[in-house]
C-alpha cells in the first residue's frame, strides 16, 4: 500500500503543528460529589473539555505504562528498574494506537516501503490529534497494550 501524506511532512514530528495545553478533568455527580479527577493532562489545545474528559476518564491507560523522562528515555528507579504509571498525555495514546496499527501493517506487509509505514504512522497520529479520525471504543481501550 502506498501512503500519500496530506497533513504531515517527512522528517518532522506529526504533531509539530498541533499546540497542546495542560488541563484537568473532573467529573461530578448531580449532587456535586466527585466521581473522577485527573490533573496535569496534556491534550490538543483545540479539544473541547468534553473530549478531554472522555479521553482522561475512559481511554487513558491507568497503569502499566512505562514512564519516560524529559529526553524520552525510560524513567528508572534506584535499582535501574523501569518505572510504570498511567497515561497522562494524549500523545501517548496517539502513539499507542498509531504505533500498533503501523506495526500490524508492517508485520503483514501491507506497506510498499518503510517510508509508507512512517507516513501511515504520522498521518494517523495527526488525524487523531486533529479529530479527523477516531476509532471505536475497543480500539481506544485495548490497542497497543
Amino acid at each position: 500500500m502506498k501512503i500519500t501524506r496530506r497533513f504531515t511532512e517527512e522528517g518532522q514530528s506529526p504533531l509539530a503543528k498541533v499546540p497542546f495545553r495542560t488541563r484537568k478533568s473532573e467529573i461530578r455527580n448531580p449532587d456535586g460529589s466527585l466521581v473522577f479527577r485527573l490533573e496535569n493532562i496534556e491534550v490538543p489545545e483545540a479539544w473541547s473539555q468534553v473530549a478531554t474528559d472522555i479521553l482522561a476518564q475512559k481511554y487513558f491507560r491507568k497503569a502499566g505504562v512505562p514512564l519516560l523522562d524529559e529526553n524520552g528515555d525510560p524513567r528508572l528507579d534506584d535499582d535501574g528498574t523501569p518505572v510504570h504509571g498511567g497515561e497522562h498525555d494524549a500523545r501517548q495514546v496517539f502513539h499507542r494506537l498509531a504505533g500498533c496499527w503501523t506495526h500490524w501493517g508492517a508485520k503483514f506487509r501491507y506497506f510498499d516501503s518503510d517510508a509508507d509505514a512512517r507516513a501511515f504512522y504520522d498521518e494517523l497520529s495527526y488525524m487523531l490529534a486533529a479529530q479527523y479520525a477516531a476509532p471505536n471504543s475497543p480500539q481506544w481501550f485495548n490497542t497497543g497494550l
